[in-house]
């Protein structure tokens, strides 16, 4: 059956969905009521014009980056303000409507790959940095070299804004050292929910689903970051997690210990999981490690050695052949 998608319909659920996002009503059929009510009441007024794009001011998001506390709107009934959106103290576009990206039908990477000169203690420094983020764990080397060499250093000082609540994703950054808070505008009020200690990642979010910034991230101490802009994570990093998830979700679902899972929780061991390939007779644990990974056999067989009481025999207990767990 061909079922064609009537014009306006991906940008004006897009634009509803950003808007429950940010304010996470507590009516949600209420607040749905409204919002088309008001959509339609705009256009009206308009007289057929140019279709108004409207928002709710109200909360955003709860994970990522407006430095500015919200101005207070008095008391609150089942009404909601309905304003214009915000433009920030940077000047930079609040998202409303997300554009469409699908990895599966970019094929061919037609932008120019940006490059940004660095040194060797640049290289060296950035390497160490990005050395543990999960991000990166699962791209290859010419993947991961291309990564590094469009991202670019940014120094901070104390207080700086480096991203804003409400803002759009412009790129994706990586700390290098320094201590980070992190804000979020509720309420009209704002709090910090966590910080960052020179380590770790963030603005990965709205780079990944389109949304606004879902937090402000301030810089408590001086530090360095490094950052990746929005074209190239999504170039790179998205289509290789898309292309993972090919990969990796049937070969999932055959492992005996993870069929009882639901289909959703099996894609979350998919988005964390990393290969690791072992020669002919090397080691991947003994007996006694601390277990600090879980290991399933994607391809190949593993042998199973456990030490008698005396500790000096080895007795070959079986082998597990592939999907099954270690």
């Amino acid at each position: 059956m061909n079922i064609e998608i009537p014009p306006g319909l991906t940008e004006l659920l897009q634009e509803y969905t950003v808007e429950v996002l940010r304010n996470r009503p507590s009516d949600l059929l209420g607040f749905t009521a409204d919002y088309f009510a008001r959509l339609r009441d705009a256009r009206d007024q308009e007289g057929g014009g140019t279709r108004k794009v409207v928002s709710f001011d109200g909360e955003p998001m709860q994970t990522e980056s407006n430095g500015e506390e919200e101005p207070d709107h008095g008391d609150e009934d089942d009404d909601y303000d309905f304003e214009p959106a915000l433009i920030n103290r940077y000047n930079r576009r609040v998202s409303v409507c997300a554009e469409v990206f699908n990895p599966d039908e970019e094929e061919e990477d037609t932008e120019q790959k940006i490059v940004h000169p660095k040194t060797d203690e640049q290289r060296c420094r950035l390497q160490e940095a990005c050395k543990d983020i999960l991000l990166f764990k699962n791209l290859d080397q010419e993947q991961l070299s291309q990564v590094l060499d469009a991202m670019f250093e940014r120094k901070v000082t104390p207080q700086e804004h480096v991203i804003d609540q409400g803002d759009d994703g412009d790129n994706f950054y990586v700390i290098e050292r320094g201590s980070y808070d992190i804000i979020v505008a509720k309420d009209a009020q704002s709090r910090c929910v966590g910080c960052y200690d020179n380590h770790g990642s963030f603005g990965e979010l709205a780079l990944m689903y389109n949304t606004p910034r879902a937090a402000t991230i301030i810089a408590a101490t001086e530090g360095a970051l490094w950052g990746l802009d929005r074209v190239t994570f999504r170039r790179i990093i998205l289509k290789n997690n898309a292309k993972k998830r090919k990969t990796y979700e049937s070969f999932i679902e055959s492992v005996p210990l993870l069929k009882s899972l639901e289909a959703s929780e099996r894609m979350k061991i998919v988005d964390v999981i990393g290969e690791k390939v072992y020669q002919d007779g090397e080691r991947i644990l003994s007996q006694g490690d601390k277990a600090d990974c879980f290991y399933i056999v994607e391809t190949g067989e593993v042998k199973i050695l456990i030490k008698s009481k005396s500790w000096m025999c080895k007795h070959l207990r079986g082998c597990l052949d592939p999907a099954w767990t270690l």
